[in-house]
């Protein structure tokens, strides 16, 4: 194929809830771009996106699929999203690379929790959007109550471009408000014959246009001015008022289509190429420095990578934007993100499974290269003249989290190893062993989202695994201050052990005094002589202090650190539950030594041990991890939501009311939250979402704590 320039390039993803046939219409785009002969159907998992085995099993998109269009020598790249909320890190990468998303709406179901997910997406990238009323021919349309909803949904934004005449199973005819004509196809669709409007329409129309033409002037003080002068703007006038309005998300023109019959298609791909920015028309994308690499043909070449994926009998495909210059094949570049050298030995102009070898691509431009050696999603290569490094998507964060072994102990480091494979193609996974937890754990979008895994273990490595709950991070503490004290003594022939610790121990919070006197018993007073404080920041938060209070040189200073390491062992691994242990003074006020038998390894269990003892005494609780919870939901389904809070042990802080959704915010305890967004989701029909954020750590209440204890007891029992 050509080398197209970056004037001539458009980058487009397709955007929608599921069913709402966005791999349809870019089957359709193809088709009229003359890049496929023969349109296919998903029902026949025989179309250009939507090709992975995965994907033809599940009957929906689950990956990102780059494709391309040529017409009137543009090239159109596409980005066939898939529509599901479980896969929004998808259609984030995706729309970080593209200048405009199609959002197509099912005619017959309107906006869908997918919908409503990807808008989310598109608004936080700042993306331009066109509405896509699709499946006109079905017998359930109701175009005008799916405009209502649009406009009850983004506002007064959202206007008509196009409107069906006939739409349901006779559909064939389009009135254009821009082009104020009327399109009107065959039973095979394709071109149309274009004709004037018929007088029964020509009202409505006339009032469409007229509405389109005010939305169009209002975007420039220019046009505004053309508007007053002649009362109405040219074709091309109104083009640039509309592209200006789509920018700064004043205006979501709708246009119509049955992308399964082929009409409406062309004239859809007309308005992309007349009113979606070249790359070089936007904003350039900024490095990590603040910077803007211009996109310049003629700058040195650099790319951003946005996709990665494994596919059979070629190994790793890297899917990258060109951000500045031109990459050419055989050239080497660096990655800036880890400093080593590529070379890119193929490029690819891709629609789907189809790859076309090209020898170069020009900035802005989508393509594809294969057998990069550690190339990633977020990566930048770069011209080392030029050396950009540019700022990473930011992913949505996780909304669902589980723990995952393999059956066979023996496959556990085969699973590791698939789930950082996955994650590579899918960065909105997080994996990570927690040492605390002692569990693999993976975090997702959703449990769809986790269940996308599990078929890859199942039909592609077949390893079987089990998807558990994750254990909750409790913290253990104290509630009263106690006293103990230890003697380790062993004699075993030659040199022997001995170390004798005292210590008395205590809650601690920040700002406290320093204690000299402790209430360690009915009437008993401690008091201690402090000498030296040592505060130790712990890693799963929360302190240890550390106070030397021996007078006398009971012990002598060399083995401080011992009964420090002995005592931080045990704050490792709690008594109660063997949770990390948190914020306690520990105060070592006497001891005694042997000349020959003390040493380190003596003092360290003698802490360790005296710890142990005093923590039981000290009236120790558990501390679960409390999160900020933001939950939004729709209207109807509030007091669902709410009794489900209620029974979670969730604290109402407030409520109200934000972009259509109701908004209830809480303080719930991490342990209530498992599976939520399954919950949420089935509360919701789809369409509530939530934020969770950890916020502190508090005492369980009594009962979950006995609970707790026992669990932790009956599993200490079976292994």
């Amino acid at each position: 194929m050509k080398t197209y320039k970056t004037e001539d390039i458009r980058n487009i993803a397709l955007i929608g809830n599921a069913g709402a046939g966005k791999t349809t219409l870019a089957e359709a785009m193809l088709f009229e771009g003359g890049i496929i002969n023969r349109r296919g159907e998903v029902t026949n998992k025989n179309t250009a996106s939507d090709y992975t085995t995965i994907e033809q099993d599940y009957g929906n998109s689950i990956f990102p699929t780059l494709l391309y269009t040529e017409f009137n020598n543009k090239k159109i790249n596409i980005i066939d999203t898939p529509g599901m909320k479980a896969f929004s890190g998808h259609i984030t990468s995706s729309l970080n690379v593209v200048e405009m998303a199609l959002c197509v709406l099912n005619a017959a179901d309107g906006i869908g929790a997918g919908t409503e997910s990807a808008m989310r997406v598109a608004n936080k990238t700042n993306t331009p959007i066109v509405f896509i009323a699709n499946g006109l021919d079905h017998e359930n349309v109701n175009f005008d109550q799916m405009i209502d909803e649009a406009k009850n949904r983004y506002g007064s934004a959202t206007t008509i471009v196009q409107y069906p005449v006939n739409a349901g199973t006779g559909f064939n005819q389009v009135v254009d408000v821009l082009k104020m004509k009327m399109y009107e196809w065959g039973a095979d669709g394709g071109t149309p014959e274009i004709l004037d409007i018929p007088a029964s329409e020509k009202e409505k129309a006339d009032e469409l246009h007229n509405e389109l033409v005010e939305k169009a002037a209002e975007n420039d003080e220019a046009l505004m001015e053309l508007y007053f002068d002649k009362g109405t703007l040219t074709e091309n006038e109104m083009r640039q008022g509309m592209k200006m309005g789509m920018t700064d998300h004043s205006l979501y023109p709708i246009f119509c289509t049955c992308a399964k019959k082929d009409m409406g298609v062309r004239r859809l791909i007309e308005f992309i190429i007349n009113i979606v920015p070249a790359p070089n028309e936007v904003a350039p994308r900024k490095e990590i420095n603040g910077k803007e690499a211009k996109v310049d043909e003629t700058d040195q070449p650099s790319m951003f990578v946005f996709k990665t994926s494994i596919e059979s009998h070629i190994g790793e495909v890297t899917y990258f934007k060109v951000m500045s210059g031109k990459i050419t094949e055989g050239v080497d570049l660096i990655n800036t993100n880890k400093s080593n050298k590529e070379r890119i030995s193929q490029l690819f102009a891709v629609a789907g499974k189809t790859r076309s070898k090209v020898t170069e691509l020009a900035a802005g431009d989508l393509g594809a290269t294969v057998k990069l050696k550690d190339t990633k999603v977020n990566h930048t290569l770069s011209s080392k003249e030029a050396s950009y490094q540019f700022v990473p998507i930011e992913f949505p964060k996780p909304l669902i989290t589980v723990a995952i072994k393999a059956v066979n102990e023996s496959d556990d480091e085969k699973v590791g190893e698939v789930l950082h494979r996955l994650r590579d193609e899918d960065p909105s996974y997080t994996v990570n062993y927690s040492k605390e937890l002692k569990q693999l754990i993976v975090e997702g979008q959703s449990e769809y989202h986790i269940n996308v895994l599990k078929w890859y273990f199942d039909n592609e490595y077949k390893i079987q695994i089990e998807i558990l709950s994750p254990r909750v991070p409790f913290r253990e503490t104290i509630t009263k201050a106690a006293q103990a004290d230890y003697r380790h003594k062993k004699q075993s022939g030659g040199s022997g052990q001995f170390g004798e610790v005292h210590m008395v121990i205590e809650p601690f919070t920040e700002g406290m005094p320093d204690a000299i006197v402790f209430k360690i018993g009915e009437g008993k007073d401690l008091v201690v002589n402090l000498k030296k404080t040592e505060e130790h920041e712990l890693p799963w938060g929360g302190k240890l202090v550390f106070c030397n209070c021996i007078v006398g040189g009971s012990i002598d200073a060399r083995f401080h650190p011992a009964i420090l390491k002995g005592i931080m062992e045990k704050m490792d691994e709690g008594p109660l539950t063997g949770s990390y242990a948190r914020d306690i003074r520990v105060c070592i006020y006497d001891g005694k030594m042997h000349p020959v038998d003390s040493n380190e390894i003596s003092f360290k269990l003698a802490g360790r041990h005296a710890f142990s003892e005093a923590f039981k005494k000290a009236s120790p609780k558990i501390l679960e991890p409390v999160c900020n919870l933001e939950v939004f939901t729709p209207s109807d389904r509030m007091g669902d939501v709410m009794s489900d809070l209620q029974g979670r042990r969730a604290l109402i802080m407030g409520m109200g009311s934000e972009k259509g959704f109701e908004k209830i915010s809480a303080k719930v305890p991490l342990k209530e939250m498992d599976r939520y967004s399954t919950s949420l989701s089935s509360l919701t029909g789809g369409r509530g979402y939530f934020t969770l954020e950890l916020s502190d750590y508090e005492k369980v209440p009594s009962e979950v704590q006995d609970e707790l204890l026992k669990a932790y007891a009956a599993e200490q029992a079976e292994e």
